[in-house]
């Protein structure tokens, strides 16, 4: 059996997900689908293209939906609420980037999933405050509301799925990376004193799943970055870029 940390799991939800919680939530307050054209920018009042933040490609992103990605994802990290503006422009760079991943995803024709699929994520976020009521105290506290909560789940999910299907494919682990991760681990397990270490053969599954995870990683990356250089990314919130 691994020991309890020895292993740590480089899930590619982090760079636009479960560690930051993922959240592309369109801006149904502005515009009914969740998506514009800069074309039609010029047909909406001012007081509403004022509060499109961002545009990438054809869709935007609003001063709104970075708002309820720093507290929906400061609520699910457990983290104290912060909306400063470096949070915010972290928080922009995160929906912009899920934006991208939502631009492939409706080009490939990929399925969003029911919102009833998140219900164990849900429950599982509920079972950690001794009540219903003390739940939906935390959500009043970060300015939530469980729809939300729920919208950003099914996002998180999405994108979990989408990402092992665009990228795990081309992914291949050799044996001998898989031996030289075990010999470094090996080196630190002892190092660290750990009496129970597993042998190469019992370790393998584990490390060949974590290998695959930073080359989804390292994919993923390589591909955002292209895709930056060819989406016109546009800031009307000037603090943002």
């Amino acid at each position: 059996m691994v020991p309890a940390g020895a292993l740590t799991w480089s899930l590619v939800s982090t760079r636009l997900g479960l560690r930051n919680s993922v959240s592309i939530r369109c801006a149904r307050r502005l515009i009914r689908a969740g998506l514009l054209s800069l074309a039609c920018l010029a047909l909406l009042p001012a007081d509403i293209i004022d509060r499109i933040a961002i545009s990438v490609a054809n869709q935007v992103i609003t001063e709104a939906q970075i708002d309820e990605e720093i507290r929906v994802t400061e609520f699910i990290n457990g983290d104290k609420l912060d909306v400063s503006p470096g949070h915010r422009k972290e928080a922009a760079g995160r929906l912009i980037e899920q934006a991208l991943v939502k631009r492939e995803m409706e080009l490939s024709r990929y399925p969003m999933p029911a919102l009833s699929d998140t219900d164990k994520q849900l429950d599982m976020i509920k079972a950690g405050y001794p009540s219903e009521a003390q739940f939906e105290d935390a959500l009043r506290a970060y300015g939530i509301g469980e729809g939300a909560l729920q919208r950003h789940l099914a996002w998180q999910l999405t994108l979990l799925r989408f990402v092992e299907f665009r990228f795990r494919p081309s992914i291949q682990v050799q044996d001998s990376e898989i031996q030289q991760y075990y010999q470094q681990q090996l080196a630190k397990w002892r190092t660290e004193g750990i009496k129970v270490i597993p042998t190469a053969q019992e370790a393998r599954e584990q490390i060949e799943e974590i290998l695959t995870q930073q080359r989804i990683d390292q994919a993923m990356d390589r591909w955002l970055a292209d895709v930056k250089m060819q989406v016109n990314i546009r800031y009307l919130d000037q603090t943002l870029e």
